[in-house]
């Protein structure tokens, strides 16, 4: 009804295989399934089933866990079924804490347009946000990183609807806000930007390499602590000395412009590239060569 007073498409959500029957019964132009639909290999067979042979554009949205690879599995099969026109939806990811909004993860999106090029990438800010305060500069930052369109709830009256009120809009603000954003284009032919683009580039290349650099002389002192701990029969983890990394880092972090967050998630890789190479220090049955005492501190974790 909606799309014959309209003459808009029309798109809904669909969980199981009878939802997909009775949408393209009914003539819906775009189906899409749900986050936790997508984690449901039960459900998304069904799906897929119903979907053989048929022309309909299908939207996945991501997993409600941070998981790549169920979002990838949940594609696969739609195509699997034959379905051409597909999207993904990016609806942010849940966390241990209990909160309204959804963590965007925006790498995660980032990698998945890797593994499908060309994939239609739509931004969810309302379940990001979780609040419509939040909407615009959500918004804004998915336009920035080229997503393809936006997916906002809006109400006639948001404080009268009957699920998730405070991430909605009235038609008026969302064309105020959509109104506002700034749409950049991906590519430039301005040869001056051009060049000194391409000269900032080369520098950061520079400052790569200079980090594998250092990154391979950290490894090898990681190394050399892990034998000298097996030498001593010291375990690899000790809480106290990570604990001790991850604040002072943090503190140097901040006052270097850096978030918490960026720094956390940094140390954590470079902690379990360590743990993993005492690991195999630690299990090596060959004597190894005694470690002086000069060149290892022993009070270090495994970092």
């Amino acid at each position: 009804m909606v799309k014959q007073e309209t003459g808009m498409p029309v798109a809904t959500e669909v969980a199981t295989e009878k939802h997909v029957y009775e949408a393209l019964k009914f003539g819906v132009d775009m189906l899409w399934i749900g986050a936790r639909t997508t984690v449901n290999p039960f459900a998304m067979h069904e799906i897929a089933s119903a979907l053989q042979g048929v022309d309909v554009m299908v939207l996945v949205k991501n997993p409600i866990n941070p998981e790549l690879e169920l979002w990838v599995g949940a594609i696969e099969r739609i195509l699997k079924s034959g379905v051409t026109r597909i999207g993904a939806i990016h609806r942010g990811f849940s966390t241990y804490e209990k909160t309204a909004c959804n963590q965007p993860r925006w790498q995660i999106a980032i990698d998945l347009k890797q593994r499908f090029p060309g994939l239609p990438m739509i931004c969810d800010p309302s379940h990001i946000g979780g609040a419509r305060a939040y909407l615009k500069d959500i918004s804004q930052e998915a336009m920035d990183l080229n997503y393809d369109g936006l997916m906002i709830e809006s109400h006639r009256d948001p404080d009268c609807a009957w699920s998730d009120k405070r991430q909605q809009l009235t038609p008026e603000k969302l064309d105020e806000m959509l109104s506002q954003l700034v749409l950049r284009t991906e590519v430039s032919e301005d040869q001056n930007f051009i060049s000194v683009l391409d000269e900032l580039r080369r520098q950061i290349d520079i400052f790569d390499d200079q980090l594998f650099d250092i990154l391979e002389r950290r490894m090898q002192v990681a190394e050399t602590i892990g034998q000298y701990k097996k030498a001593h029969q010291i375990t690899i983890l000790q809480s106290n000395r990570w604990q001790e990394i991850v604040d002072k880092a943090s503190r140097k972090g901040d006052m270097k412009g850096l978030s918490k967050e960026f720094i956390t998630v940094i140390l954590k890789a470079i902690h379990q590239e360590s743990i993993d190479r005492q690991v195999k220090i630690m299990n090596v049955e060959a004597p190894t060569e005694p470690v002086k005492e000069s060149v290892a501190a022993g009070q270090s974790g495994a970092v």
